[in-house]
This record gives structure tokens, sequence and C-alpha cells, in this order.
């Protein structure tokens, strides 16, 4: 979910941007160095950006009122790094909030840290985990990316929870009902998206080390 602008009291909205600021002007150097000392991955990375406007453009109504989306932020975590995800949201979310009016440039910070910040590093770490329990490697970035998906609602709802007190179990359940099976259904699309890799970037994917 992207926060909209407004939602947040101004004082909540700036500690998140500052919250976010680190994390997003580190990814940005990380991304910077990437690019220079392994040019490869410069269109998986354009490739990772363009997966995440798609995913987290589509709104999907809800029954509770709102309404839900994917992240595409697990994927990128775990055929990249987490490090650069940051760098990819901020620019999939300040475009989202100034051509759709999805999300807002006040809680720019909030939805950077929740979406871009959190969900990649749940992903990332769970699927290392997983792996190391041997559990297959399809299971496993279910898993990840699943869980990295409903991590970044999880803190969204904390953090609305923080700026509105007591409401933390209602945004929760707002959330619960559509995103549970969207995340799954991400975590699904991930893993074809993966074998779609394997079978024809196979070569690139062994450059890449990816999924290891």
């Amino acid at each position: 979910m992207h926060i909209m602008d407004g939602y947040l009291p101004l004082p909540h909205a700036l500690a998140w941007t500052v919250v976010a600021a680190p994390f997003v002007v580190h990814s940005f150097g990380q991304v910077r160095r990437l690019q220079e000392k392994e040019p490869e991955k410069r269109l998986l990375l354009s490739a990772m950006g363009g997966y995440m406007f798609i995913l987290t453009a589509l709104k999907i109504p809800s029954v509770t009122g709102s309404c839900s989306h994917p992240t595409g932020t697990g994927l990128g975590a775990l055929l990249i790094h987490p490090r650069v995800m940051p760098a990819l949201g901020t620019v999939v979310l300040l475009f989202q909030a100034i051509l759709l009016a999805h999300g807002g440039l006040t809680t720019l910070g909030a939805n950077i840290f929740s979406m871009a910040v959190v969900g990649p590093w749940v992903a990332w770490g769970l699927y290392r985990a997983l792996r190391k329990l041997n559990l297959p490697q399809e299971a496993a970035i279910i898993a990840a990316v699943a869980l990295g998906d409903l991590a970044t609602y999880v803190v969204s709802s904390f953090q609305l929870a923080l700026a509105f007190p007591g409401s933390l179990l209602r945004f929760l359940g707002i959330f619960a009902l559509t995103q549970v099976p969207i995340a799954l259904a991400e975590g699904l699309l991930a893993v074809l998206l993966i074998e779609v890799l394997k079978k024809h970037f196979s070569q690139e994917l062994k450059v890449l080390e990816a999924l290891q």
C-alpha cells in the first residue's frame, strides 16, 4: 500500500523521511558502484525497476474498502540484493506519486521504508534461512517473496497506527483479507519468472550468481 499525501501528520511524514534517507543515499551509491564494476547488471536493474512499477501500479480493490497491490521488491532482492532496492523503490514511488497520484510526496519516506527497505530485507533473509534448512528452492522463493510482500503491509500498518493510536488491529485487518492471497500470487509469479530466466538466460544468471 502507498500511503497517500496528507494521511500522515507532517511530523510523522518528516520522521519517516529522515529514517528512510540513509538507506536511499546508500542504495544509490550501491547502484552506481554496481553499474561501474558489474555493467552486466544494468539490464537486470532496469528490468526490476519496470517490474516493480507495473506490479505496484496494480491497485486491486479490497472488500474492506481499501486497495492492495503486489510490491515486486522481493524478486529484485533475490536476484540482485536488497541494498539496491531503496534506490529503485524511490524512483518507482516518485513516478507513481507524480504521474498516477498513487502514494504521495510527503509520505514518500514512509512508503520507501516499508516497501523498499523492510520488504526486500525480509525476503532476502528468509530465502537464505530457508535454503540453509534445505527447503526446495521453489518453496523458499514463494515463502520469501510472499513474506516480504506481507512485511511491507505490516510495517505500513504500524506507521499508520503510530499516527492514529489504537488502530493497529484495524489496519492489519483491512489488509489481511486481500494481501495474503496477493502475496502468495506474487510468490508464484516470482518462481515462474525465475524459471523463464533459467531457461532462456541461464548464462546471465550464472554470471550474476543469482539465487546462490
